[in-house]
């Protein structure tokens, strides 16, 4: 069959409230053009993030209601932990309250002034908590990432040569660590090969560094390296994410992405020194070891949703209606990175709308005309969220449509491309914004603009 259905049935709804224009209007004002700071009653499709906001199955709920709430040695903790042995092959694993605690615990005892950290491109948070420690974060992407028409099939890697020129210039003693994100959040969602992931251990065997992942979205990535890498095809994904895993010294998870749960993350060490150290930081500031700032029953979640993930017939849907959405929209002549991503679609405001300049942030105004039109809440990949603070500006001007897991039907989805495309021929009337008001860090998050 060609239709791709969901591999699952609905069992529970959720009724969304549906606005008018000018309802939507007002509230667009009131947040300061910032869909981060609207209601979340007040959206209709809700693609800000994928992060959290997936639907979990009946065995993790299920999961929720044998859980054990022990503060210490929870079976829950160690239904966790040998799911994530199975999956990834680590001994040492801590559990963290979402992907970002596990990045602060990570840089607080690896990063520190003077120091580099390169990655294929760090996200939003993980470049925060690097810079946090007084480090810096170095994207090094291959040159075909920051073109958003080029088809490469892996524009996630990262560019091996630019690597091991920087090892090269500023020396390895300044290097703690060596990231890389998969799949690429930051470039389109794009995933890295098992050929880069292999490279990258290489480099970093020869010069001593560690190697971490950033695997948000390892499920994601291993499914695309199944269907697109030479002599992958016939491999179970549960063998090329543990491969994945195997290349690596250790790993931050949120698994709010690719561990279909609401809350929760998770931190990998090979090095029981790192643990260690990692653990007593944990402890001190989001609990005990073994709960790591988490209920139990979000322990059980986490373990059902892991070994979830990893299902085939869950990931080709799960990449197949993400590819629908960017079908459709290059279709209406609505440029997107290419090809579509694994968990969002991404487009490309600068091509959407031109007259806009970048320091109006293009993306922002793309972000609040989908909101004006169909009340659907969107994320700026731009020079709103990584420009600013002296820092260069970022090559593309994204909007990023991430879809969360297992929520929307095809029915939402075209309803989305509908609204897209009316905006798109619209585009002239979108203007420019100014921010009024940011935080110096993070400051997609809470700013607040005017219309130019």
């Amino acid at each position: 069959m060609k239709t791709i259905i969901e591999p699952f049935r609905i069992k529970s709804v959720e009724p969304i409230r549906m606005t008018t224009r000018a309802e939507r209007e007002a509230y667009l004002r009131e947040a300061g053009f910032n869909p981060f700071l609207i209601h979340a009653r007040h959206v209709l499709i809700d693609l800000l993030t994928d992060s959290g906001t997936g639907a979990m199955s009946s065995e993790q709920w299920a999961g929720v209601m044998r859980a054990d709430e022990s503060y210490a040695g929870a079976e829950s903790f160690f239904r966790f932990h040998h799911v994530m042995h199975e999956i990834a092959g680590f001994d040492h694993i801590l559990p963290t309250h979402q992907g970002r605690a596990s990045e602060r615990i990570l840089f607080e005892i690896i990063g520190g002034s003077d120091l580099v950290v390169p990655s294929n491109a760090h996200f939003d948070t993980t470049r925060a908590n690097i810079e946090h420690s007084g480090a810096t974060a170095i994207d090094l992407p291959i040159p075909e990432a920051t073109d958003p028409r080029t088809r490469h099939p892996f524009k996630g890697n990262m560019n091996i040569a630019a690597l091991e020129e920087l090892i090269e210039r500023i020396g390895p003693e300044r290097i703690p660590v060596v990231m890389l994100t998969v799949t690429n959040n930051s470039g389109g969602g794009q995933p890295v090969s098992l050929e880069n992931i292999r490279a990258v251990r290489k480099v970093c065997d020869r010069r001593g560094l560690r190697f971490f992942l950033d695997a948000c979205r390892f499920a994601e990535n291993a499914w695309f390296i199944k269907q697109r890498e030479a002599k992958q095809h016939e491999r179970p994904v549960r063998a090329i994410v543990r491969e994945m895993f195997d290349l690596a010294d250790g790993a931050t998870i949120s698994a709010k992405k690719d561990g279909l749960v609401n809350i929760g993350g998770v931190l990998l060490f090979r090095d029981r020194a790192l643990f260690q150290k990692a653990s007593n930081l944990l402890i001190l500031t989001e609990g005990y070891v073994t709960y790591g700032g988490l209920a139990g029953r979000d322990l059980e979640a986490m373990a059902q949703g892991f070994n979830e993930v990893v299902e085939e017939d869950y990931l080709g849907y799960r990449i197949r209606s993400t590819e629908y959405l960017g079908e459709k929209l290059l279709a209406a002549g609505i440029q997107i990175v290419e090809p579509p991503g694994g968990h969002a679609i991404y487009i490309d405001a600068k091509a959407f709308c031109p007259h806009i300049p970048v320091e109006q942030f293009p993306g922002q105004a793309l972000v609040c005309g989908l909101y004006r039109a169909g009340g659907i809440r969107s994320c700026e990949i731009g020079s709103v969220m990584f420009g600013g603070a002296g820092r260069p500006a970022p090559k593309m001007e994204l909007v990023r449509l991430a879809i969360p897991r297992r929520v929307y039907t095809q029915s939402h989805i075209d309803y989305v491309i509908e609204a897209a495309i009316e905006v798109h021929k619209q585009r002239a009337e979108m203007r420019g914004l100014r921010i009024v008001e940011a935080p110096q860090v993070l400051r997609h998050f809470t700013a607040r603009f005017e219309e130019v």
